[in-house]
Order: C-alpha cells, then sequence, then structure tokens
C-alpha cells in the first residue's frame, strides 16, 4: 500500500498530466484534482480558453463540479492538488468552501517566470488597499437598508 506522501505526489502528478493535456489542446498550464477519503472528486482543468471566463480555473471548475456533485457549498474533508500554486481567488474559494488541505507542484514564482500572472497579484494583494493597482474603495448608502442585517435577522430566526 503507497504511503501518505506517495499518494498526494500521486494526484498532484495527475493534476500535472491534466495540465500538460490541457496546453496540448491550447489551454493554460493548471489541472487540479479534488480527493476526500481517498476518492478522487473531479478532475478538472482552466478552461478561460473555451468560455473566456476569467474565473475558470482550474480549482474553481473543480470545487464547482464537486458543489454542484455533493449539493452543498462546504467541502469539508476535501482536498486540492493543484499543478501550480493556486492564485489568490482559487486559494480563498478553498477556504470559503472548507477545503481541508490543498498541495500544488509548481510555485507562483516559476509561473510568473513563463508569463503568468500570479505571483504579481500575490504581492499586490499584501501591500495597503490605498497602494494596490485595482482601487476598491467603500462608499456607503446610509438611506439602504443591509441586506447583511436582512440574513443575520433570518439565522438568527428573526
Amino acid at each position: 500500500m503507497a504511503s501518505l506522501e506517495e499518494q498526494h505526489q500521486a494526484h498532484l502528478r495527475d493534476a500535472v498530466a491534466l495540465a500538460r493535456d490541457n496546453v496540448r489542446q491550447g489551454g493554460r498550464p493548471y489541472g487540479a484534482v479534488i480527493v476526500r477519503d481517498g476518492e478522487v472528486l473531479s478532475r478538472a482543468v482552466n478552461t478561460i480558453a473555451i468560455t473566456q471566463d476569467p474565473t475558470d480555473h482550474a480549482e474553481m471548475v473543480a470545487i464547482r463540479e464537486v458543489s454542484r456533485r455533493l449539493g452543498r457549498s462546504k467541502l469539508d474533508g476535501c482536498i486540492v492538488y493543484a499543478s501550480g500554486q493556486p492564485c489568490p481567488m482559487c486559494h480563498a474559494a478553498m477556504r470559503l468552501a472548507g477545503v481541508e488541505r490543498g498541495y500544488y507542484a509548481f510555485t507562483a514564482v516559476e509561473a510568473e517566470a513563463e508569463g503568468l500572472l500570479s505571483a504579481g497579484i500575490y504581492a499586490e494583494l499584501c501591500r495597503p488597499a490605498d497602494e494596490q493597482p485595482m482601487r476598491v474603495s467603500h462608499l456607503p448608502l446610509p438611506d439602504e437598508a443591509s441586506p447583511l442585517r436582512a440574513w443575520g435577522e433570518r439565522q438568527r430566526g428573526g
């Protein structure tokens, strides 16, 4: 029986093989595999070249597939194996979904050396908000009822 590390490496090799095949087919060099309790729940690739949707990263495609398959948004107990270091969007989605753990084979720095942008975005997001190239600003609407409060009241049974 394979050791835990060998199992992790096998799933990572699968993600990398998916990425390589995606490049051969004209896609971006990213693949992802989601596993829970030793069972592969999804194998996905970056589909931006097909859909023109900038959120169709391999991890996002896999998370969407598993969430639909399981009928829930929480992916407790799942592990994501990605060919490349998850970008900030994918990392955040994994956290929001409750993914237990993630592994990746190639770094964002390696990706940036080939013209991909995730390392730069990570660096930008570490800077104070007013020093980031894309500005996101709070603009309060004092005369609007808060949907956040409505949701909180519904959760509390109010």
